[in-house]
């Protein structure tokens, strides 16, 4: 990971959140970002228990503020969890937070005699924690096909299989693009800043559900909003927003999820734990991101396919590069991985076809793979810059328009096509249940991909074209 990158998001992310005052974490080492000042915790008699733990612990050390413990979140919802203040959310920098380090420290001896956690940070859950410089859109000329190209299968409304796209809301013109005939749900909220130029991830909800739709035409797609903060949400509110999405309209056969974040631990967590359960007794198919951290670290929830209870309910994708024969460079791995699927430079509706916007990029610095892969990856391309000028930077940013079609990278978009390629299965099989789709699908169709030394599950749908690895230039 690239701290220079992280401590870019971070300022992105801090500004699309401003009364939200953020750390990054442990120890500034940037894996994560998360609420500074708060824990979160189980709401009834655990919250109580931290509550008080905490204040004594905070009361007994001369440099800390017991008058800061406080509950600072309802006692109860539909999550099951509460924040608890523990500190001055205005107090120091971007790095580790102190108090909220000392809260978390002062309440092991309970953890460990309970044999759980009782409390955690406020985790920032985004679609691109890393600010990877590979997952952001370039425009494609309207002559280009999608990539995957759409499937020939025919829609059938009595037939279709219900796919819910948790993410950004959809651009306002969508239904321009007449592959997304077949989706609806959340309008994205404001599509442009003030200079009239498309906000960061804009347009991501709506790439995704063009890739649904390519890989799976029997599909009736529904894409919310939840992420329309830039791609970001707080742990704290996280759980309660996906309970909100099935609420909606029901539970989907396929719950496409293209965010996360690593916590450091291999428990998951504490903000999506009560939608976890029930999610274990429906018969939904969630199929997650793992991240874009070139990590092995669990990226949550997407790492629950690797946890005993979940291995159903539960499938988690990597990223292929572009030629589908390696893992991307970006791309999180490990055994709590369990598939991978095509990711990079995939060709998606990104806006709709009637109102081009612009999109401001500054070129990147990167001039080789910063992951020590021997190629040129996504490195290569332009990143977005967010605003029409970034300070301290000299170089003119390039502005480019967005019509339709754009050029896309991450497991953002390995997560779509492996969720289409589940409902096309179901089609196919006229099977009902998308957790058999799931385990008929590797067992069936699944080939394999290497994966830094190793041999993965890989699926690539038939419509899907490889696109040729860039070469490096030299190096000057």
């Amino acid at each position: 990971m690239a701290p220079q990158r992280f401590h870019e998001q971070f300022d992105h992310i801090q500004r699309s959140m401003p009364d939200v005052p953020l750390a990054m974490g442990p120890d500034d080492s940037a894996e994560f970002m998360y609420e500074k000042g708060v824990v979160l915790v189980r709401d009834g008699e655990e919250a109580r228990v931290v509550e008080d733990t905490v204040r004594a612990h905070f009361t007994a050390a001369p440099d800390l503020d017991q008058e800061q413990v406080r509950r600072a979140g309802p006692r109860t919802n539909r999550s099951g969890i509460t924040r608890i203040r523990v500190g001055d959310p205005g107090e120091g920098g971007r790095g580790a937070d102190r108090a909220v380090a000392h809260a978390l420290r002062s309440v092991r001896e309970h953890e460990s005699r309970a044999g759980h956690r009782m409390a955690a940070r406020n985790h920032v859950v985004h679609i691109a924690v890393n600010a990877c410089p590979g997952d952001e859109p370039v425009p494609v000329p309207l002559s280009d096909p999608p990539n995957p190209a759409a499937a020939d299968t025919p829609h059938d409304p009595d037939t279709a299989v219900a796919v819910l796209v948790v993410d950004t809301g959809l651009t306002h013109d969508y239904r321009s693009c007449g592959l997304l005939a077949h989706t609806g749900g959340d309008a994205q909220e404001r599509e442009c800043d003030e200079q009239g130029v498309l906000r960061q991830y804009v347009g991501h909800g709506t790439f995704i559900a063009g890739l649904v739709a390519a890989v799976a035409p029997n599909t009736e797609i529904t894409v919310r909003g939840t992420l329309n903060d830039a791609g970001a949400v707080l742990e704290s509110e996280f759980g309660e927003r996906l309970f909100e999405a099935v609420d909606a309209g029901g539970w989907p056969d396929v719950l496409s999820l293209s965010a996360g974040t690593a916590n450091g631990r291999t428990d998951g967590l504490l903000g999506v734990e009560n939608f976890m359960r029930e999610l274990r007794e429906q018969r939904t198919l969630l199929v997650a991101a793992a991240g874009n951290n070139a990590s092995a670290t669990p990226f949550w929830p997407a790492a629950y396919a690797g946890l005993p209870g979940w291995e159903d309910s539960v499938l988690s994708v990597g990223a292929l590069r572009s030629d589908g024969e390696f893992g991307a460079c970006f791309t999180n791995h490990g055994p709590w991985v369990k598939v991978y699927a095509p990711g990079e430079r995939l060709t998606s509706a990104l806006t709709g076809f009637d109102s081009p916007v612009p999109y401001v990029y500054q070129h990147s610095t990167y001039d080789a793979c910063r992951y020590g892969f021997s190629y040129g990856c996504t490195c290569s391309h332009p990143r977005h810059s967010g605003v029409l000028s970034d300070e301290g930077v000299a170089a003119k940013p390039d502005q480019v328009m967005f019509e339709g079609y754009a050029q896309w990278s991450g497991t953002s978009f390995a997560t779509p096509v492996t969720a289409g390629l589940v409902a096309a299965h179901m089609t196919a099989h006229k099977e009902a249940d998308p957790r058999a789709a799931r385990r008929q699908l590797l067992h069936t169709k699944a080939e394999f991909a290497e994966v830094r030394g190793a041999h993965v599950p890989a699926l690539r749908p038939p419509t899907w074209r490889p696109v040729p690895v860039m070469a490096l230039g030299p190096r000057l």
